[in-house]
């Protein structure tokens, strides 16, 4: 849908990597730094955590519901974590595209793959890479989030989650967190200059074809 009031469409913006690598510290700079850039709120039927707020980490819904949103075919993608479902709303998302905003989505692999199916003309994929699994490992440990048993889960969770960078547009090694955020930044502005997003241009090639 175009709007010749709107310079751009948006893009969806899929950042992903193993745990540890960076990738939602990234996420977080990206959204202070860019007024442009929205962060998309997954809906889920799990239970609201202490300090969570309705809409902000996620957006709470009873099961039934969510199942009969998923059959009408409401959600960009969702899944099946743990036993509860987790999905990207559509609505919201196209909303902020068509109003020239971009979509952040903080998301694994198998996230990123089911978006790209869905839009594969608004997608723009990212992979995070640690410089090496020692400095990973390291990473894991300063933040003092997990006990080592999670930890170790996690660390033998990244190989599989790295045999994926292949399927990304765009791959980075966060060795040092400053430079991957403004090689990050340039892609951004990059991608947001494609012809195929800028609405635009075909009104004003149609008026330079008349003289005006």
């Amino acid at each position: 849908m175009l709007n010749e009031h709107v310079a751009r469409r948006g893009l969806m913006f899929a950042l992903s990597s193993p745990s540890g690598a960076g990738k939602s510290t990234l996420a977080r700079k990206l959204i202070e730094d860019d007024s442009n850039m929205a962060l998309s709120v997954s809906a889920t039927t799990r239970a609201r955590r202490g300090n969570e707020i309705d809409g902000r980490e996620y957006k709470f819904m009873e099961r039934e519901e969510f199942e009969q949103m998923a059959d009408r075919g409401e959600f960009l993608e969702h899944a099946m974590v743990f036993g509860n479902h987790y999905g990207t709303p559509r609505a919201p998302v196209e909303a902020l595209l068509i109003q020239g905003r971009d979509v952040l989505f903080d998301v694994d692999w198998q996230g990123a793959r089911a978006l790209r199916a869905a839009a594969p003309e608004d997608v723009v994929g990212i992979f995070i890479l640690p410089p090496s699994m020692a400095e990973l490992e390291r990473r894991l440990h300063t933040r003092a989030e997990d006990t080592e048993e999670v930890i170790n889960k996690r660390m033998a969770r990244s190989l599989d989650e790295i045999s994926h960078w292949e399927e990304y547009d765009y791959v980075l090694v966060n060795a040092l967190l400053e430079q991957t955020l403004a090689q990050i930044k340039q892609i951004l502005a990059a991608e947001r200059l494609k012809r195929h997003r800028q609405m635009w241009l075909q009104l004003h090639v149609e008026r330079l074809r008349k003289g005006i």
